[in-house]
């Protein structure tokens, strides 16, 4: 079965280095800092939906209504829809933004402004599956299923 993947969490959460440990070898990477435009990125994610070539939204997709967009098109194409949310403390993000290379960096007003949106996801908004992802003190990544519950 098709997989989509869509990831959550504000920015310096870990996303992209998860994606390249984890999908890089079988996943199209949709993610809208490469991308530029909601057109282009439409674009492609029909064309993996068509084409039932597994994908992940490597964006912060903070919202429902962000996460929507994509669960909608996933289920009317029979994909199997798997999130992962990010555990999102501010001041561990803030601290490994800080560490990008400048151009990468994210203006600290842009992190704050997507945590305040943050709504935490539910399996009710169609996923099949959704994880917690967080960052171990050895810098790994751990994965525990989510409940529904507060985290």
């Amino acid at each position: 079965m098709m997989e989509a993947v869509i990831f959550i969490g504000i920015q310096g959460s870990g996303k992209s280095s998860f994606f390249k440990e984890r999908f890089f070898d079988t996943h199209v990477r949709i993610n809208l800092d490469m991308l530029r435009t909601r057109h282009r990125e439409a674009v492609l994610v029909e064309a993996c939906l068509r084409a039932k070539q597994p994908f992940v939204v490597d964006n912060t997709n903070p919202t429902l209504d962000d996460r929507k967009r994509y669960i909608d098109l996933a289920k009317a194409a029979g994909s199997r829809i798997v999130g992962y949310y990010f555990q999102s403390k501010v001041d561990e993000c803030k601290k490994r933004n800080q560490e990008r290379p400048r151009r990468k960096a994210v203006p600290l007003p842009g992190l704050l402004a997507t945590y305040s949106r943050l709504e935490l996801p539910k399996l009710a908004e169609g996923f099949d599956a959704l994880c917690y992802v967080s960052i171990g003190p050895d810098g790994a990544f751990v994965i525990q299923e989510w409940t529904d519950e507060v985290r």
